[in-house]
């Protein structure tokens, strides 16, 4: 008999019912302690099937973020109010087809979808298509705000016969801003629904660590991964995985994950999956052929190095620029100590020059909750400053935010040949000792932190010590 591929030993998963009402609730006092309405309806329109174009095939469907917190609801076609006054809940569900029944089964009934969903009322979408009363009974006992996300609404409802005579005022702005103002803060079942995203996640990096000899495309690593994540309950990835071997690795975003790994010396996997809506975000760099080279162990113990002293930054209160600006500093040290820097440089001279940004040209980490980059981090891609264009959190962490530690060092060889080519980096780059790490193509260690009063914890379990990584790959069969 063939061995399950799934693992028993992986703790279960969160149980319980995903918490909406607490965060309706949370969204309307949120929404009236800063300046928004004191009283109205907050109506959402969960994201609808889409057909494949030139078939009949649905497309792959993916709630909406905001509909999905404030109901825990993943059907497609589905429709929420909250009365803020009454702090009642009703979803809205499709009512049962006859022809869709004879090709896909039973849909979820109103009852079922009461007990499973934490909702006050349910009711079917022709109900409310029609002007149902329970829509009119929230709109007349109350002032008649409707706060909606635009472009997400057919707000044709409000003014349908039965409702008209409210004559509702629509508010595009307070809804998003009160969403998503209140996700970047998670709960305890939020925390556990990122924790076992990352669990799962972990085990599956493992698994690609231990079939690396195997493996001769970039391809079947990719496929290793996605495949124990399903196996273990997590069928939905949270992003396109990013498989990239050799100088792959220094493009960030890598795409193709389908190039040969003969004769490439490291391999960077960004990979997470997703657990009921919540996200994993995990990278790890390992070589491929036994030990890493002189060069690669030098750039990842440097990476390591940033990642650890920027660990020890995190905590409620810290200003996100202040941690992204460590890694830097050790950035600019260590890739001076390795002298791809000039060695007569101070720190303050080479942070000075922005040349650290060629080497580390993203931000340190993200928010990271029902999206990979999730919301509220209040970026600024308009900054002049090279060193914080790209750092996608600013300001300060609050406590029970998920945020990830991801520094990296790379080697792109566009635009950084062309610069010194120019000049730009005379006196700052030693190109003879930089023409050795090339190959190295780039090194990222990421993990997924919990920000705590006074620290943080790592929800991230598959390790990433050097000498764990060259065992784990060195056993590989």
């Amino acid at each position: 008999m063939s061995k399950s591929i799934a693992n028993p030993n992986l703790p279960s998963p969160p149980s319980g019912k995903y918490p909406a009402k607490a965060h309706a609730k949370r969204v309307a006092q949120w929404i009236a302690e800063n300046g928004g309405p004191q009283s109205g309806v907050i109506y959402l329109e969960g994201q609808t099937t889409k057909i494949t174009e030139d078939d009949d095939q649905a497309n792959h469907f993916r709630q909406r973020r905001h509909f999905y917190y404030l109901t825990g609801c993943d059907l497609p076609d589905c429709y929420f109010a909250y009365d803020v006054v009454a702090g009642k809940s009703t979803l809205w569900i499709p009512p049962v087809d006859p022809e869709y029944v004879m090709w896909a089964g039973m849909p979820l009934l109103p009852k079922e979808a009461k007990d499973r969903y934490d909702v006050d009322h349910v009711h079917t979408t022709d109900e409310l298509q029609a002007g149902g009363k329970s829509i009119a009974d929230m709109i007349s006992q109350q002032q008649t705000t409707i706060m909606a996300i635009r472009d997400r609404a057919d707000l044709a409802i409000f003014h349908a016969d039965g409702l008209k005579q409210y004559e509702p005022q629509i508010d595009f702005d307070w809804a998003r801003k009160g969403i998503e103002a209140c996700r970047v803060v998670k709960d305890g079942h939020e925390i556990a629904m990122i924790r076992h995203a990352n669990i799962v996640s972990s085990y599956a990096h493992e698994q690609i660590l231990a079939s690396v000899k195997r493996a001769k495309n970039e391809r079947e690593l990719n496929a290793v991964f996605v495949m124990h994540c399903h196996a273990n309950g997590c069928r939905e990835q949270a992003y396109g995985c990013i498989c990239a071997s050799g100088t792959n690795a220094s493009t960030l975003h890598y795409v193709h994950n389908d190039m040969p790994l003969e004769g490439r010396l490291n391999l960077l996997i960004d990979a997470g999956c997703e657990y009921a809506c919540y996200c994993s975000d995990i990278t790890r760099t390992f070589p491929l052929h036994g030990p890493f080279t002189t060069q690669s162990r030098a750039v990842y113990d440097l990476v390591l190095q940033m990642q650890t002293e920027c660990m020890q930054m995190i905590r409620a209160g810290v200003k996100w620029e202040d941690v992204h600006y460590k890694a830097h500093t050790v950035a600019a040290e260590g890739l001076r100590a390795l002298g791809i820097l000039n060695q007569n440089l101070s720190t303050e001279e080479i942070l000075t020059s922005k040349v650290t940004t060629r080497f580390f040209p993203h931000g340190l980490g993200h928010y990271l909750g029902m999206d990979t980059h999730d919301v509220g981090g209040n970026a600024d891609y308009e900054d002049a400053d090279e060193m914080f264009k790209y750092l996608r959190v600013r300001g300060t962490l609050p406590a029970n935010s998920v945020i990830t530690n991801e520094p990296g060092i790379y080697f792109r060889k566009f635009p950084l040949e062309r610069e010194l080519e120019e000049g730009k980096w005379e006196g700052v780059v030693d190109e003879g000792v930089l023409a050795r790490y090339w190959d190295v193509g780039g090194v990222r260690i990421e993990d997924d932190i919990w920000v705590k009063e006074g620290g943080c914890e790592n929800l991230t379990t598959v390790g990433s010590g050097a000498e764990y990584i060259e065992q784990a790959v060195g056993a590989s069969a």
